[in-house]
Parts: structure tokens; sequence; C-alpha cells
């Protein structure tokens, strides 16, 4: 059997993660390889870590990415802090909370959680009454729920945690490079973020960000790997319980990522050459500008769809910026409208998980794929679509408003000018 060279379709994808990798970042990738050792690749390794603490805002000493996909990240943050019989406490909100859960479960945490029904976020003086009750080691909690399209205000949490010497963990996988995500100012002691979301790299890294108070736990469970250990670290190992991972070791992965440069696994080459580039372009946007450039694309997408004829499932303060959820009209099978839309015009949008699957679509506005003329495009698609579905939609309506939204915010922009 002979097989053929790739030949992927073209698709204009406006799912909620992956999203499309901007070109230069393709290009990136496809430089030389190094060596993980060459002083010309550790070079890009700390310009790397100068770049995600400006995108993360922080000062924090640790920030680098963990190799595998945005879940490896929070993996790496939970089995390095957590402890057999630390209490977490993790108010859930959607689907990725439960996979907190899920997660600190199986490296021994004793879980205490809240709920709120999906759509919704929870007031922080909840949460902080909450940890006031549960007294948790640790507070893990999602920043923005792609599954609901929903977010949740952080800084008061995190300054509770502070106040009350908690360690506060946030996944920030869907919001960072997107909208703000202030490390520092909401006292946040670790952060994961996501490559395939707003910073439009391929999934395959998972940038994390943590501070001394977090580097003080790890430190106190390190062990390095016998093999590669001096007689120095045999002498200074922790007598207290290891990290049960040894990839997703902190302890390894700070001594492989400091000057040191101890062997942890053989780096993501490739990978992180599209991660420094999708970096360098967020700072060349500028943060302001880029935050600016998610709101306004998902303004001018909800002002088509409520045109249409169509209904929010989230428009309230807390809306993900960069995610419009949309309840599927009663009698319209959501599954095949999303078939109809690839397979005819090569638009991908998402459905939603549990509660929610068949209820809602989900259309992601993020990084390189947040741009007038996806918007446009899976709007005119949609309407399209629908028709053919007989759904009640007011053909021609939704493109009208996005036009005149776009057109409305040129005018301001050029006023402004």
């Amino acid at each position: 059997m002979t097989y053929s060279e790739l030949q992927t379709p073209q698709r204009t994808i406006m799912t909620p993660g992956p999203v499309e990798v901007d070109p230069r970042v393709l290009r990136a990738m496809s430089t030389p390889i190094l060596g993980q050792f060459d002083p010309a690749f550790t070079s890009i390794m700390n310009k790397t870590m100068d770049m995600l603490r400006e995108v993360f805002q922080t000062t924090n000493k640790w920030a680098f990415p963990v190799d595998g996909t945005s879940r490896s990240g929070i993996e790496a943050v939970l089995a390095s802090v957590i402890k057999p019989g630390d209490k977490v406490f993790i108010p859930v909100f959607g689907r990725f909370g439960h996979l907190l859960m899920e997660i600190c479960e199986r490296y021994g945490g004793e879980i205490s959680t809240i709920e709120c029904e999906w759509g919704n976020v929870f007031d922080p003086q909840v949460v902080i009454q909450e940890m006031k009750n549960v007294q948790p080691d640790i507070v893990a909690m999602v920043h923005g729920e792609t599954s609901t399209g929903c977010m949740q205000p952080l800084k008061e949490i995190g300054r509770a945690c502070r106040e009350q010497d908690i360690l506060f963990v946030v996944d920030a996988v869907a919001t960072i490079g997107g909208t703000e995500v202030k490390v520092d100012e909401w006292c946040i002691d670790a952060a994961v973020g996501g490559t395939q979301k707003c910073l439009s790299v391929p999934s395959g890294m998972a940038p994390v960000t943590y501070n001394e108070r977090i580097e003080k736990v790890v430190l106190s469970r390190k062990k390095v790997e016998k093999g590669i250990a001096t007689p120095l670290d045999e002498q200074n190992q922790s007598d207290g319980p290891k990290i049960t991972s040894n990839y997703f070791d902190l302890s390894q992965l700070q001594d492989y990522w400091s000057p040191r440069r101890l062997n942890h696994h053989t780096e993501a080459t490739s990978m992180l050459y599209a991660l420094h580039e999708g970096l360098r372009l967020v700072l060349e946007e500028g943060l302001e500008n880029r935050f600016n450039r998610h709101l306004t694309h998902e303004q001018a997408l909800g002002a088509g769809v409520k045109a249409m004829g169509l209904s929010l499932f989230v428009e309230e303060e807390w809306k993900l910026p960069m995610v419009t959820c949309i309840k599927i009209p009663v009698g319209i099978d959501g599954d095949s409208v999303r078939t109809m839309l690839l397979e005819q015009f090569g638009v991908e949008i998402a459905t939603s998980f549990g509660p929610l699957h068949g209820k809602i679509w989900r259309i992601g506005t993020m990084g390189y794929s947040c741009r007038k003329e996806n918007v446009l495009l899976v709007l005119a698609a949609l309407e399209a679509v629908l028709l053919y579905h007989g759904a009640e939609v007011k053909p021609g309506k939704a493109l009208q408003a996005a036009l005149a939204y776009y057109t409305e915010e040129s005018n301001e922009v050029s006023l402004s000018m």
C-alpha cells in the first residue's frame, strides 16, 4: 500500500479551541531543529520565559511551558503541590471545574466543592465564605469556562486566599492572551494557560507560572532522578512525600528551565518555536489592543446572532469575551447543523458537554480566528444552514447587524484618532 502526502482541507475554525494558527507561527515551526542545550536554543527558552511573564502580567521567576496539552500544565501544578490528605476546595461552574476535581482526587486531595447552575458564575463572597468554612490548603478554580461561555471574577477570591494563607491555582487556559489575566494583582499563586486558544499556537504546550509560595511547596517534595542526581542532590533530597509524577514534577522542570539545564526530557523544539512566535505576536499587537480586538469581534458576532432571531445562552456581565454560546432553536438538530456547516461551508463550530449537549452551540472568536471575515462567514453560513433546516430566522438581518456594528466601531476609532 502506498500513502499520499497529507492534503488537509481548508477550514474556518470557530470553535473554543483549537483555533486557526497564525501563518507566522506555522512558518516558525518549519525552522531548523536545534539541540536542546545549544546556546542558541537555550536563548530561545529564556526569551520565551520573559514573554510569558509579560503575558501573564507577573514578575514570577518561574514561567515556562510544560510539554503536553493544556491538561498537562494543570496536572503538573496540581501533582506538584497536592500531598495526600491536603484539603482542596474547587468551586465548579462547568465541565472543567469537574476536571480539576478529577485530577485532584487522583493525587490524594480531599475535595470540597460548591456548584452553581451551568451558565452562571459565583458571587466571590459566596466562595470566600465557603473558604472560611472549609479552611482548605488549596483553592483551584477555572477562570474562563468554555463549556458554558462564562468567566469567573477572581480578584477578590485571590486576595482572600492570600489573607487566609491558601494557595490559589487558576486554570486560565481559555483566557490567556484574549482577556486580562493579572496573576500578581489578583494574588494567583499558580496559573496555567493554553496554546491552542487565544495564543493561536497548535495544541502541545501548556504555559505555567507560579510564585515563591508554590515553589516552597514544590522544593519540599523534591527528588532528582537517580540517573542524573549529583552527590549534592542526593544529600539534599527531601524527607517528605515526593511528587507522585515524574513527568509532571515541577521541581525537576525548574532545574531544566534554570541555568542548570539539568536534563529531564527532550524538549519539543518546534513547539517551543511556535510558542515563542505566538507570544511575540501577542506582545507586538499589545495586550490592550488584543483584548479589545477580542471584544470587538465578540460584540459583532453577538449582534448578528440576535438579529437573526437566535438567543444567546449567556449575556450577563460574566460572559466569556471569546466564546459565544447560542441556544439551539426548538426542533432543530444541532449536530446536523454543525455537520452541514463543516461539509458545505468548511466552517467548524462546537457543541457543548453534559447538561448542555444538544442545547447550545459554542462559537469561539479566539486569537487568529478572531477576524472580521471569519465572523461574517460564520453568520452567513449559519443563517443559510438554519434556513435549510426549516428554522425560523430572519434572512439577511445577521450580516446587516454585524456590518452595522463594524461600521460604527470603525467610525468611533477614526474619531478617537
